[in-house]
């Protein structure tokens, strides 16, 4: 956690925060662009983050998105949250439909495959979740849907 944390957090509790996704999305993929996958939005704000990159299942294009992550041993966890907002992110569904994705986090680049979890690890995630970032458990409030959440695991290829 950083010193600008408990802003972020603040900041992320807005309820008109869903609002500006586009916004917040794009500025973070300029930031990533721009350092080579060094720095996002969340860097600024002392939260760990990472650049889902998965095919969209419609558009057939990739499709990269900014999330704040939660490390679970050798494992990342991820929500489909988008601030709270009423319907589950694009990038859940693309997720849902694809063998694999690629994440980047501090410019390197990695091949994972996700699988969405449910019933008590699902609940166990979600709790290392909302200790990192406590705005979830309000998010899935004042979505009115249950969240999805992902285990990221690496791909060794050989």
């Amino acid at each position: 956690m950083g010193l600008l944390t408990p802003l972020a957090v603040r900041i992320g509790a807005l309820p008109w925060l869903p609002r500006l996704l586009p916004q917040i999305s794009g500025l973070d993929r300029g930031l990533q662009r721009i350092s080579r996958g060094h720095v996002g939005v969340l860097d600024l704000a002392g939260l760990p983050n990472l650049m889902l990159t998965v095919t969209g299942r419609i558009s057939g294009k990739p499709r990269s998105t900014p999330l704040l992550y939660v490390r679970d041993g050798a494992h990342l966890l991820i929500a489909g949250s988008s601030f709270g907002a009423p319907r589950t992110p694009a990038w859940a569904h693309n997720l849902r439909d694809a063998e694999t994705a690629l994440v980047e986090k501090s410019g390197r680049r990695v091949r994972v495959r996700a699988q969405e979890l449910t019933s008590r690890e699902r609940d166990r995630a979600w709790s290392l979740m909302c200790h990192v970032w406590p705005n979830f458990a309000l998010y899935e409030q004042r979505a009115d849907r249950l969240i999805p959440v992902f285990r990221l695991t690496p791909v060794h290829t050989r």
